[in-house]
């Protein structure tokens, strides 16, 4: 059987990418790195990967930020053409605006923190597809208990790496809950953009 390292979804048999969150699959041999040990951690393959685009979904719906520019986005959604009945009816319309401007400025807040948490998440695709790798340790492990999302709450894994002698730090959010080798004080394979070391992610994302 082949287990998605990505998002844990099970295959009998081998295809080249996950078809529930897009990250590429393993061969059946190549497989063993789920159980690698703390000297033994897995190694990516040679840029570029083929990490699907539909996987920038799976990073937003696991983010924090986008599930609250979602919930602004739904609430302008329904405030807006809310007011914009109540206004257009004469006896309401001092109901109506202060509805209608709800509406709009939940929708800016929402449109465009949603804009923005996108392009991050497609940030983290360029640097899992393009990102060259080094070894880095985990430094913390936390469940966020402020964030559910289908009753689940995410994890948020925070890890240190050097590149040139200086030292950075980066986060992977996930929901699945991390496994033996994701544990604090354990190394794990860091991928990261050469030019910009801040933008990086663990390999592969959790």
């Amino acid at each position: 059987m082949i287990v998605c390292p990505w998002c844990g979804t099970n295959y009998v048999t081998f295809q080249s990418n996950c078809g529930n969150c897009g990250g590429p699959l393993m061969a059946s041999d190549e497989n063993a790195t789920a159980t690698l040990t703390n000297k033994d951690i897995p190694t990516p393959p040679s840029a570029p990967r083929p990490i699907s685009p539909k996987y920038v979904w799976r990073l937003l719906f696991t983010d924090g930020w986008s599930i609250t520019a979602f919930v602004f986005c739904l609430l302008g959604i329904i405030f807006g053409p809310l007011g914009g009945i109540l206004t257009l009816a004469a006896v309401t319309v001092f109901v109506g605006i202060p509805f209608l401007l709800l509406g709009l400025v939940f929708l800016a807040a929402g449109g465009g923190m949603l804009i923005w948490r996108y392009r991050q998440s497609q940030k983290i695709v360029s640097v899992l597809r393009e990102g060259e790798a080094t070894r880095g340790k985990i430094t913390e492990v936390q469940e966020n208990y402020a964030v559910s999302i289908n009753g689940r709450h995410p994890w948020i894994i925070r890890y240190q790496f050097q590149v040139n002698g200086q030292e950075h730090e980066g986060k992977a959010t996930t929901l699945n809950p991390p496994g033996g080798q994701l544990q604090v004080g354990n190394a794990a394979c860091i991928l990261y953009l050469p030019a910009a070391p801040q933008w990086n992610s663990i390999y592969p994302h959790p």
